[in-house]
């Protein structure tokens, strides 16, 4: 896989996000079970949570929490599997 970048992301409720990624690609990703740990941990907040920005490649949050673009690639492929 090339180097997948973050283009978009939408809050979609709960914890709960569209993305669209840069080999065009969209989906859907569930945050809800990856929020452990103490710089996640103020993202359970979903107040907090939905104050995410689009930064290089990936999302990022004000206290420094962000996830690999990677990660959420292939998080958002395995949860749509999951689904179908």
């Amino acid at each position: 896989m090339d180097f997948i970048r973050i283009t978009s992301a939408r809050h979609l409720g709960g914890h709960r996000l569209a993305l669209s990624f840069s080999d065009r690609s969209e989906g859907r990703v569930d945050l809800s079970e990856e929020l452990s740990g103490p710089v996640f941990e103020p993202l359970r907040d979903i107040d907090y949570f939905k104050q995410f920005q689009c930064v290089g490649s990936t999302l990022e949050w004000s206290n420094g929490a962000d996830f690999a673009p990677e990660f959420l690639y292939q998080l958002a492929q395995s949860q749509e599997a999951a689904i179908h």
